[in-house]
């Protein structure tokens, strides 16, 4: 009985020494809206509550701020929007104040507002206000982190005065989801952050060693009386596109409309009609010599806001909307296939997303892409001929996760791909859960996911599960992990899978300071260990093991080196492109370095070098790589950005082709070089101008003997095949060329008007032992796709244009 009590009366001494008393600030409402001019002269700021009395969480928690840099926010509401003005004070010579494109960082000192209206510690918004004027915004929660792909049209003005800075913002309310409660109480923090020492303040107390940032928000209280507006808004674009390839030049002039509309107070519709996606960036081609699919980030905005419901398993990867089409080509005799399309028209798309004041999120996707045909000659009589290569398909994805405790949530989400006639469908669920305890110490993740292919010669069921457990709190923490998959489990219709097939056990641990020391500002040691096998059949296939070490100085210079190693023999079963059959290698070792010099200065660099060698029997092979990438920053509004990136690899091996049943592998030497620029002229926090480009170049050359892979994984060289009699030559000469030229200007809020010049250069060869400078001189014999795109988009929003109706009705 002693003992039961002594136990009830520990538990319950934790739970009140983890308990903390949130600041509440007390918000009044304006009778006038303030005006957003950077200057805090009405009345409603003189007589409101003062948030001051902000604590460093980074690089040491605790830390009061002082006179100098003191910070004093205050906040008020009316019917339309909530406003907030803060006084940062600061000595204005050592404010960093560099422009930059929304949402992107740069060196600048900032301020963050986060509001939380379900006050559920988990969904927050943030808005972000730089010290040049620029804004940044993001949506952000345990699950993914912040999401920086969201955007909302709010306003905010920045006045450097001779003591700081002042920020005055206008959120409307149409920017964030809340219900229609009489009386509300939302979560609410600022956070500052001095860009010259990388400190950060926050209102209320952070405790960086555990549990989500979430949890240690303020109160906003009482908001009363305020309704949840028509969220509607409509951004109607024009785009006008000019494309000139190889002699033959072709126009195109589009109209559509983006549309965002609140169906309820915490659900959302996206829809684009006529989606435009002409402005969409380069992706990085690489030259890809492995069993892999080469694959790309998303660029286009639509896939890109708003997706963290979605994004629930990693069972959604948007690029699959729009790729490639997925049926093959049929050729008659005496026929050839004069054009294969690349990519396939999306007809439509749309999202609804939401959560309840109860935590329970819900997010439906949809897209429609049309029909699309790969065209045919026959060289004979010369006739064309048209044939579906991917018809008329449905892509929807259907999300509902439930989220409790302020730090855990429980999901499921189903995947659904239906094509028309006689093309494979495709159906993905999964469940989803991510638990914390109370006290943030501990923490499960799991996913049981299963796939059903529906093809022409049958149906076909996989199976995936993953599980993690381990410490989240403290210097010290792990995880163990196992992770499954049968042979029958693909997802790749809407999803991305590299591989199938592995049943794997993990271990890692780290250990991290929340406190400088006398020299670093932060350092953290991590080392894992995976042990790898198959699933079917069940048989070992290797191991990996590393070692991480990274540290921030106190002058912000950053490092970090890598350790991996796979020891022992590992068995490959995806290079030799045949199913059951395996390449074995040994004893891998990998070593690669980092350092960062401080960005804040004028002049800084990164450079990374490393490099991979086998202890293998009978094997050479050994790889080296170096990246340099300077960077200039001349005034705060320009910033050169230069990369050069090599890698050589001395007798790699890896598979050529297969001819009757031999599975040829080669021996061979790689070389890449990589040039890439990027600069921004930014004239103010509206507009500037940018500049991407990129040179890729990338050789491989084999040796001559090359070898058969045997039965035992191992490979025999007394095969008799040489590269000279392949009937197609192995050797590749791959150099690829993108250039972007940009103008962005927003000329009002949420309108903009974006013109883009673009060009690109391609050339795959065998020419292999070319010097770079024939290399080049051979591309630019090539002809060029030059593009030129403008897109102008409008912003209307519905609640604004019925209110000027209102008034001319009134007068």
């Amino acid at each position: 009985m002693r003992f039961f009590l002594f136990i009830s009366v520990l538990f319950a001494f934790n739970i009140l020494g983890y308990a903390q008393e949130k600041k509440k600030y007390h918000i009044q409402r304006a009778s006038v809206s303030p005006k957003i001019d950077g200057i805090l002269d009405e009345t409603i700021w003189k007589n409101s509550e003062e948030a001051k009395d902000f604590t460093q969480f980074k690089p040491e928690m605790g830390l009061k701020d002082s006179t100098e840099i003191k910070t004093i926010v205050k906040v008020t509401y009316d019917d339309k929007a909530i406003y907030f003005g803060a006084y940062l004070h600061d000595d204005p010579l050592k404010i960093m104040k560099q422009l930059t494109t929304r949402d992107d960082f740069g060196q600048a000192d900032y301020f963050t507002i986060v509001l939380n209206p379900n006050n559920d510690a988990q969904n927050d918004t943030q808005f972000i206000i730089f010290s040049s004027g620029t804004q940044a915004d993001a949506i952000a929660n345990p699950s993914i982190g912040e999401d920086y792909g969201w955007n909302a049209v709010w306003e905010s003005k920045v006045n450097l005065v001779e003591d700081g800075w002042i920020v005055e913002v206008k959120i409307p309310y149409r920017a964030l989801r809340f219900s229609n409660a009489d009386v509300q109480t939302w979560g609410m923090q600022f956070h500052r952050q001095f860009r010259r020492n990388r400190s950060q303040y926050s209102w209320n107390p952070i405790d960086v060693t555990k549990g989500n940032i979430g949890l240690y928000h303020g109160v906003l209280t009482p908001l009363e009386h305020i309704k949840p507006p028509t969220r509607l808004s409509f951004y109607p674009y024009t785009s006008a596109l000019l494309n000139n390839y190889d002699g033959e030049t072709k126009t195109d002039l589009n109209f559509g409309l983006d549309i965002k509309y609140g169906i309820t107070e915490n659900f959302t519709l996206d829809a684009t009609l006529v989606p435009d996606f002409s402005q969409a960036g380069f992706d990085n081609l690489e030259l890809n010599l492995g069993p892999f699919e080469q694959t790309f980030s998303e660029q286009r905005q639509f896939f890109t806001e708003g997706v963290d419901l979605f994004n629930k398993g990693d069972l959604f990867f948007s690029r699959r909307v729009g790729s490639g089409p997925t049926g093959e080509v049929v050729l008659n005799d005496n026929e050839e296939l004069k054009n294969y399309p690349n990519s396939v028209n999306v007809l439509n798309a749309l999202k609804v997303s939401g959560r309840t004041k109860n935590g329970l999120g819900i997010g439906v996707f949809n897209a429609i892409t049309e029909k699309t045909n790969a065209i045919i000659r026959d060289t004979i009589s010369g006739e064309i001929r048209e044939e579906i290569v991917e018809s008329v398909a449905n892509y929807n994805v259907f999300v509902i996760d439930q989220q409790f405790n302020k730090n855990s949530s429980v999901s499921l989400i189903n995947t659904n791909v239906t094509r028309d006639g006689a093309f494979r469908d495709a159906n993905v669920s999964g469940l989803i859960f991510d638990i914390s305890n109370k006290r943030n110490t501990y923490k499960i993740y799991g996913e049981a996911k299963m796939s059903h292919l529906h093809l022409i010669d049958g149906n076909s069921n996989g199976y995936s599960s993953f599980f993690r457990a381990g410490k989240t709190h403290g210097n010290f923490r792990y995880n163990f992990d196992h992770s499954f998959a049968d042979t029958k489990y693909d997802i790749n219709d809407l999803g991305l899978l590299f591989r199938n097939n592995f049943n794997n056990f993990g271990i890692d641990a780290s250990y991290r300071i929340f406190e400088p020391t006398q020299k670093l500002n932060s350092y953290s040691i991590s080392t894992y260990l995976n042990y790898k096998r198959l699933a079917n059949p069940s048989t070992y296939t290797g191991n990996n093991m590393g070692f991480n070490y990274g540290a921030q100085t106190k002058s912000l210079n950053y490092y970090r080196a890598n350790l991996r190693l796979e020891l022992g023999k590992q068995f490959d079963y995806f290079e030799p492109r045949t199913e059951g059959r395996f390449f074995i290698y040994e004893n891998r070792v990998n070593l690669s370095f980092r350092y960062s010099s401080n960005y804040n200065n004028t002049f800084a660099f990164d450079i990374d070098f490393g490099g991979t060698t086998f202890f293998e029997k009978n094997r050479d092979t050994n790889e080296y790589e170096f990246e340099l990438s300077p960077r200039i920053r001349l005034n705060e509004k320009f910033l050169l950005t230069y990369t050069f990136e090599y890698n050589k690899e001395s007798n790699g091996r890896g598979y050529v082709t297969t001819l009757d049943q031999d599975i040829i592998f080669g021996e061979r030497d790689r070389k890449t070089f990589v040039h890439s620029i990027r600069a921004n002229y930014i004239f103010n926090s509206f507009h500037g101008i940018s500049l991407t480009f990129r040179n890729y170049w990338s050789t491989v050359t084999y040796n001559n003997n090359l070898y058969i892979l045997e039965q035992n994984g191992r490979l025999n060289q007394d095969s008799g095949y040489q590269a000279d009699n392949l009937e197609n030559n192995p050797n590749i000469n791959y150099n690829n060329w993108n250039l972007d030229l940009s103008y962005s200007w927003q000329f009002a809020p949420g309108s903009f008007i974006t013109a883009l010049y673009r060009n690109q250069l391609f050339n795959y060869d065998n020419a292999s032992t070319d010097s770079y400078g024939s290399s080049l001189k051979t591309l630019f014999n090539q002809p060029f796709q030059n593009t030129f795109s403008l897109r102008i988009q409008y912003f209307i929003d519905y609640s604004s244009i019925r209110n000027v109706f209102k008034k001319k009705s009134v007068s």
